[in-house]
């Protein structure tokens, strides 16, 4: 007989096997050689209360051997010489997935990224944070991986509607993630890790003959008809494609434009924009703890964070535990900053973006630019507020208290942000209607979380990028643009995703749809 039970345990007592095992005797009421075997299935931690508990999910094997825990088989097909070839532009999660998904359903992917391999990105990471210089093709957010290879790995979701999770979760496994992730409630993979698996993937693309190019910017569509024959690219010429797979993230500006310019329907988006703010990682450890020391057995406390200011959302978004700040901008002459967290989070700083609903009403002076409107709203308080900086990365930076209580900060304490910040006052930078919510966020955080508004907390702008200011419409059920055949809008860029795993879920479901696609054209 296969059970599942759940333990709850003290921190320091959840990792003793001894431990675990008498628990299970005791609930079971069973003899200890009935027990055949156990694993754990799910992680969580109960912090809503002192003490704080882990619970742990947990199969067990009684009076039969426990069948063993597998990852989802590998089923990747040689395609050098396939009938069809496939473009993918973009290599994030979800041109990623959608790459791993066609060479298993036998067709070839053409991945064509802007960026760089992540080795080489590195180069232009460190030009960001130590001399300013932002390489349009190669930052935080082009290049090998997308924006997910430089961030904290969150991997956690809702999005169990748009696939299997675990099978992401098996496939990222494979390409050696820690197995952890398969059953921590909450799992990432850490900004050091990520790219060993980000480059692991790439491997297998093309040890099964799929192709990759890198520093490769698609400038146009190839289209007759009303079906896309390919891709024009800045580097190679003309890449042709029997479909197009567009996964190039929620800044790609340029691909916006791109399609606005040759008439290919595009749709204003809502998105979110404010403040990245940072603590002490021991201040939101002793608040989420309840005072109580973490210890070696409790991780880096998170928070989330929801408020509702003037009928509109203010609310945390990628929360950072034991992380930093950087500097997340694509282009020279604009401030955007992001947050992540190496594998173990033993960072000394916790951060986190706080940002507001940014609705169609609120770009209305940008009415004029259609369907690019946010983007353009988007643009200029990324512009505005790298001007009050210095025009360098030099990020505007505010003390938390004294942004809620309207002063300017005579002093800044120190952070994680490696290009540096001065003292600039938020009010000054960012849209009124921006401020005046997150002031009145802001207080009620500090009701919901005692401490929080701290005098070491500070605040960094601007987190921007939260999720793609334009959408790319595509058919419920084909999962293809409306007017051109063979173009299939994937991922966050698009407008269907919000983090690395919705991401690869909806890159692999457009593999698929390119698969029926090209089996009843062709």
């Amino acid at each position: 007989m296969i059970i599942e039970l759940e333990i709850k345990s003290l921190p320091q007592l959840a990792y003793d096997g001894t431990y675990i095992r008498n628990q299970l005797i005791k609930q079971l009421a069973v003899s200890p050689d009935e027990i055949k075997g156990y694993r754990p299935v799910r992680y969580s931690i109960d912090a809503r209360k002192n003490p704080v508990y882990i619970i742990q999910r947990i199969k067990v094997a009684i009076g039969e051997e426990l069948p063993e825990d597998r990852l989802t088989p590998l089923l990747y097909k040689p395609v050098k010489d396939a009938r069809h070839r496939v473009a993918v532009v973009g290599f994030g999660p979800a041109g990623m997935f959608a790459a791993l998904r066609l060479i298993e359903l036998g067709i070839k992917p053409i991945v064509l990224e802007r960026g760089f391999d992540v080795r080489t990105r590195r180069r232009d990471l460190k030009a960001v944070n130590r001399d300013h210089i932002v390489h349009p093709d190669s930052n935080y957010c082009f290049g090998e991986g997308g924006a997910g290879t430089y961030s904290d790995g969150k991997l956690y979701t809702r999005s169990t509607k748009r696939g299997d999770v675990s099978r992401i979760y098996d496939l990222l496994v494979h390409h050696g993630a820690n197995p952890f992730i398969r059953v921590d409630a909450h799992p990432h993979i850490g900004t050091n890790k990520l790219p060993g698996v980000v480059q692991n993937i790439r491997e297998r693309i093309l040890e099964h003959g799929g192709e990759i190019y890198f520093g490769t910017r698609v400038v146009d569509f190839q289209i007759s008809g009303d079906h896309v024959q390919g891709v024009l690219t800045q580097n190679y010429g003309l890449i042709e494609a029997e479909a197009v797979i567009l996964a190039t993230g929620h800044s790609a500006r340029d691909i916006f434009e791109l399609l606005y310019k040759r008439n290919i329907d595009i749709q204003l988006k809502p998105f979110a924009l404010g403040v990245r703010v940072e603590h002490p990682q021991w201040l939101i450890d002793r608040i989420q703890y309840h005072g109580m020391e973490r210890g070696e057995y409790l991780p880096a406390a998170s928070y989330k964070l929801v408020h509702q200011a003037m009928g509109r959302g203010v609310y945390s978004f990628c929360m950072c535990p034991g992380g930093f700040i950087v500097p997340a901008s694509t282009a020279q002459g604009e401030i955007v900053v992001n947050g992540m967290s190496p594998s173990k989070r033993d960072g000394k700083y916790a951060n986190s973006g706080i940002v507001v609903e940014i609705r169609p009403e609120d770009v209305s002076d940008f009415k004029h630019h259609g369907p690019l409107a946010a983007l353009r709203f988007q643009q200029s308080v990324e512009r505005n507020v790298c001007k009050a900086g210095g025009n360098t990365q030099t990020a505007p930076a505010q003390r938390l208290v004294d942004f809620v209580n309207g002063k300017i900060s005579t002093s800044l304490p120190s952070c994680s942000y490696i290009p540096g910040i001065t003292s600039v006052s938020m009010d000054n930078v960012l849209p009124e209607f921006v401020t005046k919510r997150l002031k009145e966020g802001f207080k009620a955080f500090g009701k919901k979380m005692n401490g929080y508004l701290h005098e070491d907390a500070l605040i960094i702008a601007t987190e921007s990028r939260t999720s793609s200011p334009v959408k790319i419409p595509r058919h419920s059920d084909t999962l293809m643009h409306p007017k051109i055949g063979g173009l299939f809008p994937s991922g966050e860029g698009a407008g269907y995703a919000g983090g690395i795993v919705s991401a690869a879920l909806d890159g692999e479901r457009v593999a698929e749809k390119v698969y029926e696609y090209l089996h009843s054209r062709y």
